[in-house]
């Protein structure tokens, strides 16, 4: 039986939700990496586990790292979350002298 076709609206920013329904039947979840695409005029979301070898933009150094978090032990995870905070009072600091 064929899935009914979902419409959805475009904000002015360009995005379009992907109802839960679609993202839990290809096992997307919050925080996973998606590669979009287009072919022939169609556009196209896939769920990755890598991204491309050598791409380095901010977006995709981003999701490597959302990625990695993830998979990491808790204890990591809080150590992690230590240094970011610390870099950011650094940056602060700096900011007001």
């Amino acid at each position: 039986m064929k899935a009914k076709p979902i419409y959805k609206i475009m904000d002015g920013k360009g995005r379009v939700l992907i109802p839960k329904e679609l993202r839990a039947a290809t096992g997307m979840d919050y925080g996973d990496i998606v590669k979009v695409g287009v072919s022939q005029g169609t556009v196209s979301v896939k769920k990755v586990d890598l991204i491309e070898v050598g791409d380095m933009s901010p977006e995709a150094v981003e999701a490597y790292v959302h990625a990695a978090i993830r998979e990491m032990p808790e204890e990591k995870q809080i150590s992690i979350a230590a240094k970011l905070l610390e870099l950011v009072d650094q940056r602060k600091g700096q900011r007001h002298e």
